[in-house]
């Protein structure tokens, strides 16, 4: 399909959102992101870009600017500071593995949007959606506005979504999470370390050249905790939390000065994407845990698709077909691994425990390429090259 001039709305403009605003926008697209909030800012959290994320950011043409770590291993820990197995990241079959702030990466793709003609409108809050032949969005301003295409990348709590797949409720998976930025004081290299205790892990990595960690402790428990990145709690609570944890640690939460909390909730995968000139992607169609690191990569593997999808089908309504069909048996195994992954980060009787990790050891010992290799199809899978 010819997306030159094709007038098409983005919802969001998070990670997916401003990717696929860029994407479309060099396949020719006229595109306009509405987003509710008064600046494209982010703050406070870092990510993991593995290779499959990377990629999607080399074929936009950002990977040269990205403002990244880059990830050299993965190590296990138990809780008490003992290595239980290293990952060599450079093992890997691709090895583009980057740490990177949040708010970085926003930037990046915000700049590259622009700079390809997408144009930003702010305060923009999107309150209802019409789909149909020209679909149309309605704001909290009671402004309207047409497309030929609507895009919700509008995240966990999306307007989009609801008009397509209806309202379904998440459940609390009796998990919560803290995420917080110390200064790097320690001089942490290039690697992510994961702390695994009875009930509880704490994963940490370096960003902005070492200068930050960044830190996202998980703990199990029946207190539900509200979904929302922007409650914060007392650091003092953390730290009681893990204060049966080793001293690099304890160390580590005791720099912590301000700390967001939020519970985790599993949100089935959406089962329609799109229909009548309106497509979800990201975490709009399919929230995932953090427990493969994929939610930002998933998105920009969405973006990409969905701007491929277009450029080579038929008919709007053809490539907006091939897009989910592309995308969703991917999405829920990944998915699926990440709501799995959490129970081995937090087994609790020890004589468990202890099993588990001494398999961990042997495996690493004995076949540490297999062991990193497991993860080659998520990790070695391009979307950018992959047969349309």
């Amino acid at each position: 399909m010819q997306l030159d001039g094709k007038r098409i709305a983005v919802i969001g403009a998070g990670i997916g959102g401003l990717a696929v605003a860029r994407a479309l926008a060099l396949r020719g697209a006229d595109v306009t992101v509405f987003e509710q909030a008064a600046g494209i800012v982010e703050v406070g959290a870092g990510l993991q870009i593995s290779p499959n994320g990377f990629a999607v950011l080399a074929a936009l043409g950002l990977a040269a600017a990205l403002r990244s770590e880059r990830g050299t291993a993965v190590q296990l820990c138990d809780y008490r500071g003992a290595e239980v197995l290293r990952l060599d990241l450079g093992r890997l079959t691709r090895a583009e593995y980057h740490f990177v702030h949040r708010a970085d990466l926003i930037a990046l793709l915000a700049e590259g949007a622009r700079a390809a003609g997408v144009r930003m409108r702010l305060l923009q809050k999107v309150t209802g959606l019409q789909p149909g032949a020209r679909p149309r969005i309605e704001t909290a301003s009671g402004a309207c506005f047409e497309a030929d295409l609507v895009i919700g990348a509008d995240g966990l709590h999306s307007v989009a979504r609801t008009v397509l797949d209806g309202a379904a409720a998440p459940f609390f998976t009796r998990q919560v999470a803290w995420r917080a930025l110390i200064p790097n004081h320690a001089g942490r290299g290039p690697k992510v370390r994961l702390h695994m205790g009875p009930l509880r892990h704490v994963v940490s990595y370096p960003l902005r050249e070492g200068s930050l960690l960044n830190l996202v402790a998980v703990q199990e428990r029946a207190a539900w905790t509200s979904e929302s990145w922007s409650q914060t709690d007392d650091p003092q609570a953390l730290r009681a939390a893990f204060a049966d944890f080793g001293s690099e640690v304890r160390d580590m939460l005791a720099a912590v000065e301000t700390v967001h909390l939020w519970g985790l909730f599993r949100h089935r995968v959406a089962r329609v994407w799109q229909r009548d000139g309106v497509a979800i992607l990201g975490d709009a169609a399919h929230p995932t845990l953090p427990f493969m690191a994929q939610g930002a990569c998933m998105a920009l593997e969405d973006a990409w698709v969905l701007a491929d999808a277009l450029s080579r089908a038929g008919t709007l309504a053809g490539g907006l077909a091939r897009y989910q069909a592309r995308r969703e048996g991917r999405v829920r195994r990944v998915v699926a691994a990440a709501s799995r992954n959490a129970w081995k980060y937090h087994l609790a009787a020890p004589p468990l425990r202890w099993a588990a990790h001494a398999a961990l050891r042997l495996g690493g010992a004995l076949a540490p390429e297999r062991m990193i290799r497991q993860f080659d199809w998520i990790y070695a899978h391009d979307v950018t090259r992959e047969a349309a």
